[in-house]
Parts: C-alpha cells; structure tokens; sequence
C-alpha cells in the first residue's frame, strides 16, 4: 500500500490477496464499492487514479468496464501481484491499465501533475498511525475540477462491533471511544468518522456528496464464528445484493466497520 507500511505489505501480500479478497468479505467489498462508485462516476472512458491500489481488485473491474486507470502504489510487492492479476484481463482492458510505483503523498509528481475524473483511496488511511494530512492533500490535488474523490476507511463509530461479536467484552467496552486497535490481518491500524474526514476534505476544496456503509451482515456473522463459503456463488451473490442495500440505508449504514465517502473537488 503506501510507503511507510511497504515492509508489512510485502510481508502480507498473500495473506490479503490470495486470503481476503478471495473470501466472501472480499467479493462483497469488491462489488459493493464498484456499484457505489457507479451511480457517481462519469461515463467511460473516464481517467482514474487509484492511490494505494495494492492488487487492482477495485480498479480493475473499472478498467474492464472501459475506463482508463492508474493504479499507484508504493509496494513492490503488491505491484508485482496487480501485474499477475493484470495478465488474466481481456486484452483491451489490459491496455487501458498504467502501474505506477510512488507513495501516495507524491502522487501527484508521479503521474506528471496528471489531473483525474476520479481519485481512490480505499483502504489506505487505517494504516497511517495519525491522519495522512498530505495525503488527502494529495487525493485532491490529483482530481480534476468536478472529479470523484473516493476514500474508504475504518468506522471510528462502530469500532466496539467486532470485539463485542468475538465475545471480547472487555475490549469492547474500551472501543466505544477508541479509533485505533489491531485489524483482521494483525497490523494495528486506525478507524476515522464520517464528519471529521467530510470537513478534511471541504478543507482541500473537495464537497462531499455522499457516504455509504461497505461491510455489515458479513462481519456480524464471521465474528461471530460462521464461516462463510466463497464458492458457493449464488449464496455470495445473494450476501452481496443485501450489503449493497444495507449500504445505503439507515440504519445499517451507520453500523457498518467501514465507510465509503464520496466527494466532488470544486473549482478553484
């Protein structure tokens, strides 16, 4: 992911390729982020930059739905496994794919002041020990006026969910105020809100327009000892059409471990 995590990146790259993107919590990432993004995105073949885009999981299926990524990304490691995935693309998706090896905060000098319809940045801030600040100054710097800013990252407001479902009550009772603890891959990271990440981003000339919930159901039922079964493909596909409805209500969304937040960068 970005640079200063690329050690623990290259560490666990098998673990979070071939581990969570290949279980059900990551087919519903994967589809519930990509349909999210969707009902916001220009059409194709709009330009967009993944910032911290590991093995292409949400980039590339844009890429395959004819729009033209960048996936920047400070892991070598991570690199190499988005150029395997990247060979089992059709043809005309491959071409539409640019790798680019840079931390997220210069990624604007990596892609040559390049300015996107859409910027990503899923996953990533959790694993900074404060808020990237120059970071976020990055992600709007790199869109476009009118352009998409996509960020994905931990609920601060639901950080008592999973320890309370793995029967953890002590912990659970410290999370209800905490934004920071040790995640699903074992590396500590941080939770955000929705308020405090909106106001970082009018902060940088970026409007937030709207937010969603990413994982509910299928946290609540792995926490709580179910396991799930990757391919069984008309359960998933059932799991992945109530998180993506969950997504965008009420109060489900609030409750769910992770947030989707989108915004629009302003002119200047």
């Amino acid at each position: 992911m970005i640079g200063r995590v690329d050690d623990a990146w290259a560490r666990l790259a098998g673990q979070f390729v071939d581990g969570a993107y290949a279980s059900v919590k990551g087919h519903v990432r994967t589809y519930v982020l990509h349909h999210q993004l969707l009902e916001h995105l220009p059409p194709a073949p709009a330009a967009v930059l993944d910032v911290g885009g590991g093995a292409g999981h949400q980039s590339f299926p844009l890429a395959e739905a004819g729009y033209d990524v960048t996936l920047l990304d400070s892991s070598q490691v991570m690199l190499d496994r988005a150029e395997e995935r990247l060979d089992r693309l059709p043809t005309d998706a491959q071409r539409r794919v640019t790798l680019v090896r840079a931390e997220g905060e210069n990624a604007g000098e990596a892609v040559g002041d390049r300015r996107f319809a859409a910027v990503l940045c899923h996953g990533v801030l959790g694993y900074y020990p404060e808020q990237p600040l120059s970071l976020l100054d990055e992600l709007a710097r790199c869109a476009a006026p009118g352009g998409l800013v996509s960020i994905m990252t931990g609920n601060a407001k639901a950080s008592a969910v999973r320890p309370a479902l793995e029967r953890r009550w002590d912990d659970a009772l410290a999370s209800f105020d905490a934004t920071s603890g040790v995640g699903v891959l074992g590396v500590q990271g941080r939770a955000d809100t929705v308020e405090e990440l909106s106001g970082l981003l009018q902060d940088r000339g970026v409007e937030p327009v709207c937010w969603y919930g990413v994982w509910l159901f299928v946290d609540w039922l792995e926490f709580s000892g179910v396991a799930l079964d990757p391919d069984d493909p008309e359960q998933v596909a059932k799991t992945a059409a109530v998180e993506l409805e969950a997504s965008r209500r009420d109060p489900y969304r609030q409750l769910s471990r992770v947030f989707h937040l989108l915004g629009r960068k302003q002119p200047s």
